[in-house]
C-alpha cells in the first residue's frame, strides 16, 4: 500500500490570538458589552463573510475543574496542544481523593527532616478558590497530610487575592481557612497580605522586600488574628490584593512564627509565574 504523503499548504495559515476579545450572545447585555458597542469592521467583516465558530474556554473544556474559569495560561497551553489539557490543579486535586497525595516522596522526606530537626512547615500561597493561582482544597490537602504524620508546628501565610475574586472577599477566606485548619486539627495563620506584595512577577523588589521581611523576620504591621488583619486594612480602605504585609502577633506582640533555617516552607499556588520572586527572595 502507498505511503499517503501530507501536502504542504499552498498558502500560509496565521492563528491570531486576540486576548480578552469575547462573545455574549445576550442581547439584553449589549449595552454593557463594549466590544459590541465599539466600531468593529474587520471583526464584522471577518465573522459575515468567513467560517467562523465559538470555543469554550472554561472548566473542563480546558482542563480546569468545571465551572472554574479559564486565563490566558491554560488557553494557550490547550491550543498549543492541540487537545485538552488536564491541569496541574486538577491533577493535584485528583490526587488528595485517591489519597496518592499523602504518599508523595518529596513531602514525606520534608516532614521526616522537620520532625528531626524539630523545624516549623510553613504553607503559603494565594487563599481564593478562583481558581486562577491556588486551590484552597489543595491548602487543607497539605494541612491533613501534616495532622497524618504528627507536624503540630504548621503556619499559613495568607496570600490576599482581590484581583481574580471581589476586592473584599478576603475576610470570607480566612474565615474558611481557619475553620479547615480548626477541623484538621492542625495549622495557624501567621501573616495575611496582599498579592500586590507576595505576588509580583515585574520585578519591582520593593514590594517583594515588604513581603519577604514580613515572612522571614516579622517586620510590618501587626494584628492580633488574621481577622483582625484584614478588618483594620478595609477600615483604611484598602482591599484584599493591597492589605500590607501584617504579623499576627501573641500577647507579647511577638509574631507567632516568622521562617527560619531549618523550617520546610511549601508555596501551594499551583501557577508557576508569580510564586517565582518570593521564592527566589
Amino acid at each position: 500500500m502507498a505511503k499517503k504523503t501530507v501536502e504542504p499548504a499552498k498558502r500560509p495559515v496565521v492563528l491570531i490570538i486576540r486576548d480578552g476579545w469575547g462573545y455574549n450572545p445576550d442581547p439584553a447585555e449589549d449595552a454593557y458589552n463594549a466590544i459590541k458597542r465599539a466600531n468593529t469592521p474587520t471583526d464584522d467583516m471577518l465573522m459575515s463573510e468567513y467560517p467562523n465558530g465559538l470555543i469554550h474556554t472554561f472548566g473542563e473544556w480546558v482542563g480546569l475543574p468545571d465551572g472554574t474559569m479559564g486565563n490566558s495560561e491554560v488557553g494557550h497551553q490547550n491550543i498549543g496542544a492541540g487537545r485538552i489539557v488536564p491541569q496541574e490543579s486538577v491533577r493535584l486535586s485528583h490526587a488528595i481523593r485517591d489519597g496518592s497525595f499523602f504518599e508523595n516522596q518529596v513531602f514525606l522526606e520534608m516532614i521526616a527532616f522537620l520532625k528531626k530537626r524539630g523545624g516549623k512547615l510553613h504553607l503559603m500561597g494565594l487563599c481564593s478558590d478562583i481558581g486562577v493561582h491556588s486551590r484552597l482544597d489543595h491548602l487543607y490537602g497539605l494541612l491533613e497530610l501534616a495532622k497524618r504524620n504528627g507536624l503540630k508546628d504548621v503556619f499559613v501565610h495568607c496570600f490576599m487575592d482581590g484581583r481574580d475574586s471581589p476586592p473584599d472577599s478576603g475576610a470570607g477566606y480566612i474565615g474558611a481557612v481557619q475553620d479547615n485548619a480548626l477541623r484538621i486539627g492542625v495549622g495557624r495563620i501567621a501573616t495575611v497580605m496582599g498579592r500586590f506584595y507576595a505576588m509580583d512577577r515585574d520585578s519591582r523588589w520593593d514590594r517583594v522586600q515588604k513581603a519577604y521581611e514580613c515572612l522571614r523576620v516579622g517586620k510590618g504591621l501587626k494584628a492580633a488574628s488574621a481577622a483582625m488583619a484584614v478588618a483594620q486594612s478595609y477600615a483604611k480602605g484598602v482591599t484584599d490584593e493591597f492589605i500590607e504585609p501584617t504579623c499576627v502577633v501573641d500577647e507579647d506582640n511577638s509574631p507567632i512564627a516568622t521562617i527560619q533555617d531549618g523550617d520546610g516552607v511549601v508555596f501551594f499556588n499551583f501557577r508557576g509565574d508569580r510564586p517565582r520572586e518570593i521564592s527566589r527572595a
